[in-house]
């Protein structure tokens, strides 16, 4: 096996969870439930694809708890699903007597967590309303009109746009820049329905029903329509259901074909829906031109710039005591390269570096003791060992495509 792959599929998995928890302590149980399944979904694919991974049981008792948070909220906050689809059936990892080996079934084919985790339908979409304002979506002004202009303009006045408007939109770019943020404040605006969901657990084989899953998707949308409000249908990861043909296997072609075909009919000409696709994408290059071309609008969110970078600073740091000496001009400068995501996870770096400090001192049992202000050397001692995440080749690669197909 390439330790190498498993390890990046391992590093997702991790990424997920911890915005999993993230949302969930935050009370935004939609999206928490939605993180939770992207981990799962990570954990599972790592399992099937080498079922001799040493960590494959570690691996299997995550999801099952992973799983069994998902239960919680849906119980805790009314949001159980429907009976209207395969269940989950965990395994119990304790009945395995091959401590630290993979969790096989009588067979011998496959993990058993690979067979039976499966998801019902409402479990992998997320109708809960976004939270988020145009406020809320630092600098991307070029990104936030394209969008105003195909989705809101047409929704306060469609009476102006004669020959109808685009209901297909990519947004595309390195990962952590706010696509997702983007489309729920576009919701948000209209006062519309926001439906989310992850392109890899509806095309999973082992997640099962992903071409039923996808045409009740659609179906479900266009129920909501007759509320006369509009629906944003937001499809994550959109390269793992519509990639090039060549990495297609098992029923993923059946899957994709259907979601082309519900494109295909919210695209006709002769019904002005106010029913929007917007996949997002970290990768452009691997999606099939078939699919590119029912996209009409392809907008590339980008690395922030000096002025978006200085504006996430004092987002992130508001909340936090900072010395006489920070600047945050300086740290915008010095961040070139590094995505919103990464600027988050530089000022919670400097955040647990001054708390760290404090419960090695033994006083942070006092409530009276504060953490000292955090400096501009700890910002600086933590961007040395936090890189940027995006390479210069990789933003070189989306500029390149962007020159291609890129249609503001």
């Amino acid at each position: 096996m390439s330790v190498v792959a498993a390890k990046e599929l391992e590093d997702d998995a991790k990424k997920y969870a911890s915005e999993a928890i993230r949302l969930d302590s935050q009370g935004a149980h939609g999206m928490a439930i939605q993180m939770y399944q992207k981990a799962i979904s990570t954990l599972v694919k790592l399992v099937h694809l080498y079922p001799d991974y040493r960590l494959n049981r570690q691996y299997t008792e995550r999801a099952m708890a992973y799983q069994e948070r998902v239960k919680a909220i849906q119980a805790a906050h009314g949001l159980l699903p429907r009976n209207d689809g395969p269940q989950f059936d965990l395994p119990s990892a304790s009945n395995d007597s091959n401590e630290g080996g993979p969790v096989n079934t009588s067979g011998g084919k496959g993990p058993q967590v690979v067979q039976q985790l499966k998801a019902s339908f409402s479990e992998l979409v997320i109708t809960e309303k976004p939270d988020v304002k145009w406020d809320d979506v630092v600098g991307l002004e070029d990104c936030k009109q394209a969008i105003r202009e195909c989705i809101v303009f047409p929704f306060l006045r469609p009476d102006l746009f004669k020959l109808g408007w685009p209901r297909g939109i990519l947004l595309y770019g390195p990962p952590g820049c706010g696509k997702t943020m983007i489309a729920a404040a576009t919701a948000a605006e209209i006062d519309g329905y926001f439906i989310s969901v992850d392109a890899a657990s509806i095309v999973s084989k082992w997640l099962g029903e992903g071409e039923k899953n996808v045409a009740k998707l659609f179906n479900n949308a266009r129920k909501m329509l007759s509320d006369n409000k509009p629906v944003i249908v937001f499809v994550d990861e959109i390269d793992s259901l519509l990639g090039t043909r060549g990495q297609e296997v098992g029923g993923e072609v059946r899957v994709r074909d259907q979601f082309l075909k519900e494109t295909d009919g919210i695209n006709d000409k002769g019904k002005n829906l106010h029913l929007y696709v917007i996949g997002a994408t970290n990768k452009p290059w691997s999606l099939d031109l078939p699919f590119i071309r029912r996209f009409p609008k392809r907008i590339m969110v980008p690395l922030p710039d000096l002025e978006a970078r200085g504006s996430q600073f004092r987002l992130y740091t508001a909340p936090l005591t900072l010395s006489d000496d920070v600047g945050l001009e300086t740290l915008a400068k010095i961040s070139e390269g590094y995505s919103g995501s990464d600027i988050k996870d530089i000022c919670q770096g400097v955040q647990l570096r001054v708390v760290r400090e404090l419960f090695k001192s033994g006083k942070a049992l006092d409530k009276e003791t504060e953490a000292r202000p955090i400096t501009m050397a700890d910002f600086k001692d933590v961007m040395k060992t936090r890189r940027p995440s995006v390479s210069p080749e990789a933003s070189r690669a989306y500029i390149q495509w962007s020159s291609s197909f890129s249609a503001l």
